[in-house]
């Protein structure tokens, strides 16, 4: 997702991951899910298929894991700043923990297409030796909308086209 935040010095954008359900969403569709396996594994159980319980348990377990470490991921963001003397790109997941300043006269943004249409152009802001990738995350849409955005705001645009490969998948 790409959210413009009010700043008064500059141009700020905000980029995270679309996050389907909150953290209490996934808590309570996995209550559910738990609420079902159980009635069905006391079911089997009372009719003697007890082997079922451990299975159903680890099964809990692993979607219970899956929820979390997909959450975690989708609590990413990225905030980008730009001003007439630089721009500044901060990663991080709930405090920011890597920070990239580079010179906003000289930077560019480079748009390396996809090799098929079902996948976003991956971007990486770029000036001299530094490369630093920029929202990895995004949807087809979003990085359409940032790179447009990244254009009215006067940031050089250089496109990539994909090498050509000849294999199975284009």
């Amino acid at each position: 997702m790409v959210e413009r935040l009010p700043h008064p010095d500059g141009f700020r954008l905000l980029l995270t991951p679309n996050r389907s359900l909150s953290w209490q969403g996934n808590v309570r569709i996995w209550a559910a899910l738990f609420i079902v396996s159980a009635l069905i594994a006391t079911g089997f159980s009372l009719a003697g298929a007890w082997v079922i319980i451990p299975f159903a348990g680890l099964e809990l377990i692993a979607l219970a894991c899956g929820i979390y470490l997909t959450s975690r991921s989708c609590q990413r963001q990225e905030v980008l700043f730009i001003s007439n003397d630089d721009i500044r790109l901060e990663k991080g997941r709930k405090r920011k923990q890597a920070e990239w300043t580079l010179p906003a006269r000289y930077a560019r943004l480079q748009v390396h297409s996809p090799p098929h249409p079902f996948t976003p152009a991956k971007l990486r802001l770029a000036h001299r030796d530094t490369e630093v990738s920029i929202g990895g995350f995004l949807n087809i849409e979003d990085t359409e909308k940032l790179i447009g955005m990244l254009e009215q705001k006067g940031l050089l645009i250089e496109r990539k086209e994909p090498d050509p490969k000849i294999g199975l998948w284009f």
